[in-house]
C-alpha cells in the first residue's frame, strides 16, 4: 500500500508547497473545488483544516475561517464525505489538520480507519501528546498507512526534535516562531539560525517550514532551508476575497512558486 505523502518526499527534494485551508470555507462546499484548483495549479500537498470551535495554534485568520465553516454547518463527517469526492478527481497527498476533541468524538480508531480508506495520507493534530500518539496510536496509523505529522518550534529541545524524528513517517512541520499562525513579512535573523540548526541534525525526515509564509520571497527562502514550506493564512485571505476560486487559487499558486 503506497502512501502518496512518502511517495512525494522521496521523488521531490525541494521547494514543496502544502498549501492548508478551512473546509467548509468560504461556503460549506467549496472544499471540493480548492482542492481542484489547488492541484490544477500546482501545489504538491493539500492540508485542510477540520474546523473546531477553539483553535489554540492558530492565529485570527484561521480562527475565523474555522467559526465561519461551523457556521456553515461543516462536520468532520461531512468533510470525510467531501474527502471521497476529491478523491474522484485529485490525485496530489492530502492531510487532515484538526485537534484532538472532534477526533475523539468521531472516535480515533473510527476516524483513523475512515480517513485512510477515503484516501486520506497523513494527519497534523497539534494537540495530540508524542506518548500517548505512541503508546496508543502509532501502530493503528501504520496499519492504515496513514503518516502522523509532530510540529516543532525553536524552543523545542533537540532531544525531543530527536524523539519526533523517530516517531514520525512523512514530514516533520517545523513552526518558523514560537506564536500563532499568521501571514508575516520576512524571517528574522533568529529564525534563519533556527533553520540552519535543523538544517544540521541531519534528521532522517524531511521537514517543511510554516507559519509566517505568505508570498514568493518567503517560500524561497523558507525553501532554501528545508524541503518546502506550508502556506495557510495568506490563502484563507486570499479565498476570503475571491471573486474566481479557480482562476484566483491559480494566481496565488503561481505567484508563490513563480
Amino acid at each position: 500500500m503506497k502512501n502518496r505523502i512518502t511517495e512525494l518526499f522521496a521523488k521531490k527534494k525541494g521547494n514543496i508547497l502544502n498549501v492548508y485551508y478551512t473546509a467548509g470555507f468560504p461556503a460549506l462546499n467549496d472544499t471540493v473545488r480548492i482542492a481542484q484548483a489547488l492541484e490544477k495549479a500546482g501545489a504538491d500537498i493539500i492540508e485542510i483544516g477540520i474546523p473546531f470551535s477553539d483553535p489554540v495554534a492558530d492565529g485570527p485568520t484561521i480562527q475565523e475561517s474555522n467559526k465561519i465553516a461551523l457556521d456553515n454547518g461543516m462536520t468532520l463527517h461531512l468533510l470525510l464525505e467531501q474527502v471521497k469526492e476529491i478523491r474522484k478527481t485529485v490525485s496530489l497527498p492530502i492531510i487532515l489538520m484538526g485537534y484532538i476533541n472532534p477526533v475523539i468524538q468521531y472516535g480515533v480508531e473510527k476516524f483513523a480507519k475512515d480517513a485512510s480508506a477515503l484516501g486520506v495520507d497523513g494527519v497534523i493534530i497539534p494537540d495530540l501528546p508524542l506518548h500517548e500518539f505512541e503508546e496508543q496510536y502509532k501502530a493503528l496509523f501504520k496499519s492504515l498507512n496513514l503518516c502522523n505529522t509532530f510540529l516543532i518550534s525553536p524552543t523545542t529541545s533537540e532531544e525531543r526534535i530527536r524523539k519526533i524524528d523517530a516517531a514520525t513517517e512523512g514530514f516533520i512541520y517545523a513552526v518558523s516562531a514560537s506564536s500563532i499562525t499568521g501571514a508575516k513579512g520576512d524571517f528574522s535573523s533568529e529564525q534563519v539560525q533556527y533553520f540552519e540548526r535543523l538544517q544540521n541534525l541531519k534528521l532522517k525526515n524531511p521537514f517543511l517550514i510554516g507559519f509566517g509564509i505568505s508570498n514568493h520571497s518567503t517560500f524561497a527562502k523558507a525553501s532554501q532551508y528545508s524541503a518546502g514550506a506550508i502556506v495557510g493564512s495568506a490563502f484563507i485571505n486570499l479565498l476570503r476575497e475571491a471573486k474566481d476560486i479557480s482562476a484566483d487559487v491559480d494566481a496565488f499558486v503561481k505567484s508563490l512558486k513563480k
